[in-house]
């Protein structure tokens, strides 16, 4: 018995008895009542009425396999070599490199309900809650080496918000591979994280796995524990169900990953300025331990931002910015 199975059971809305859970389940009833204080420390809200039993206090779609496959056009389903869905993963990342390392990889894509290890900006750890964001990694061989990428994790940001603004999310990329929903505060928080890692030639055969961390309905609760602003999904298409969004988000991520080495991030450039949130506004560059002051201007057609400073324009090809006075 796994947390997904008992989630899938409660989230029917019923009253289930430890009895009925421990049947339906095949295993006793303490091995039910530990399952259930797991889902209560991974922060999932149950209601237990004496007499009736448990269930979820509010519903929790879980992914389906087998629903994404079925949802995706015929074309985009011709570039997915397999889809896993798993309940826990260090990271949906390193999932797919240890694949690559198996001599698989390429067109797979991993989903995951929760990372333990997932990494964000700066190497610091992405920490999500069970069941509410959208992990996804995509796996691909590229033949014309590291050079021939520049850019990929900016267009995969336009692929997703490309993804969003069809449901009515209005979501801003910040450069060079965050995407930003303005609050009911006028601020800016983090709604989705990408992370593109690569192995291989710089010239020849390498191995890419793009990573994407989406905040699709995220709790008061979890949010207080945040230091930085953040967004969700929901909080502006309270409908779109996770599913739903994986589907479409990889009916546009697989093509772009098949054409990518020979369209580059120019076919992607103006879309991605268009939506550019710091474009005009002074910034930290953020380099290491190094902080300057600069204006945001746009990217250009290899993905490197152009900012200004007293003594003349300077292109960024790492590193990151931030809003002055945000971190």
């Amino acid at each position: 018995m796994t947390i997904g199975d008992l989630i899938r059971l409660l989230s029917d809305g019923e009253f289930h008895s430890g009895e009925q859970l421990g049947e339906r389940l095949g295993v006793s009833r303490a091995a039910v009542w530990k399952q259930l204080r797991k889902l209560e420390a991974l922060g999932i809200p149950m209601e237990a009425v004496k007499g009736q039993g448990y269930r979820l206090a509010e519903p929790l779609e879980l992914l389906d396999g087998g629903v994404i496959v079925a949802g995706l056009s015929r074309g985009v389903r011709q570039h997915v070599t397999r889809l896993f869905v798993e309940e826990t993963l260090p990271s949906s990342n390193q999932f797919l490199r240890e694949r690559f390392a198996q001599g698989a990889g390429h067109g797979e894509v991993c989903l995951v309900e929760q990372q333990s290890a997932g990494k964000g900006r700066r190497g610091r750890t992405w920490v999500t809650p069970w069941g509410r964001t959208l992990m996804l990694s995509v796996g691909w061989r590229f033949e014309s080496g590291v050079a021939a990428l520049e850019g990929l994790s900016l267009a995969v940001g336009v692929a997703l918000a490309r993804v969003l603004e069809a449901h009515g999310v209005r979501p801003r990329l910040k450069w060079p591979n965050d995407v930003l929903l303005e609050g009911e505060d006028g601020r800016l928080g983090k709604l989705a994280g990408i992370l593109v890692e690569m192995s291989g030639d710089a010239a020849g055969p390498c191995e890419v796995v793009v990573g994407m961390g989406i905040n699709v309905d995220l709790p008061q609760a979890f949010r207080e524990t945040i230091e930085q602003p953040v967004g969700a999904v929901h909080d502006q298409a309270p409908g779109l169900s996770r599913n739903r969004l994986a589907v479409e988000l990889l009916d546009v991520l697989m093509p772009l990953m098949a054409t990518f080495e020979q369209q580059g991030f120019a076919a992607w450039q103006e879309e991605w300025n268009r939506r550019h949130a710091f474009a005009g506004r002074e910034v930290d560059v953020i380099r290491g331990e190094r902080r300057e002051s600069a204006v945001a201007e746009s990217v250009d057609a290899s993905g490197n931002l152009w900012v200004r400073r007293a003594e003349g324009r300077e292109r960024l090809a790492g590193g990151e910015i931030s809003i002055r006075g945000q971190g």
